[in-house]
């Protein structure tokens, strides 16, 4: 008994933390395309080497681009970022949503995230020669920067057209 009452605690926790999640994704998807009437549709587009969801990103029924919900590891736990792209797949904005860990959250700040926008698929990144390492967030820093990039490699594959 003990043990069902633990797991439908543990099963609302994770649902209530996703809701969070989403909800705080959605303020950053509005924001980032000055959207009035938000519609994120699901894609079926399998991303592989990652894990999240892809969404189709609608101001009504205007299709601004595209928008990237993963979960990426780090020391101990994971985190949770969001990739937005344009309608030609370059990155608009990524952030990090949830980070759990006492060290490694400055991957978190905007400052840094920034050197990200402005880039597409064809683009490669490395830490210590296109991103900048951030001392205390190391494993944090590859760990982002893997997702980016094995994002990214999927997206070069994406039909957005």
């Amino acid at each position: 008994m003990k043990y069902v009452i633990l797991f439908i605690l543990i099963s609302f926790q994770l649902s209530a933390q996703s809701d969070r999640v989403l909800k705080k994704a959605t303020k950053l998807i509005e924001k980032t395309y000055d959207i009035d009437v938000l519609q994120l549709i699901q894609n079926n587009f399998e991303v592989n080497a990652v894990v999240g969801n892809l969404y189709n990103v609608f101001d009504k029924d205007l299709l601004k681009g595209y928008a990237f919900l993963g979960t990426a590891p780090s020391k101990t736990d994971t985190f949770e970022y969001l990739v937005v792209f344009d309608q030609d797949l370059i990155i608009k904005k990524i952030s990090v949503l949830v980070y759990r860990e006492d060290y490694g959250g400055e991957i978190g700040s905007n400052r840094w995230l920034k050197q990200f926008a402005g880039k597409s698929t064809n683009t490669d990144f490395s830490v210590g020669e296109n991103v900048a390492a951030i001392s205390g967030a190391t494993i944090s820093v590859y760990s982002m920067t893997n997702a980016v990039n094995e994002l990214l490699s999927e997206m070069d594959n994406f039909d957005h057209l």
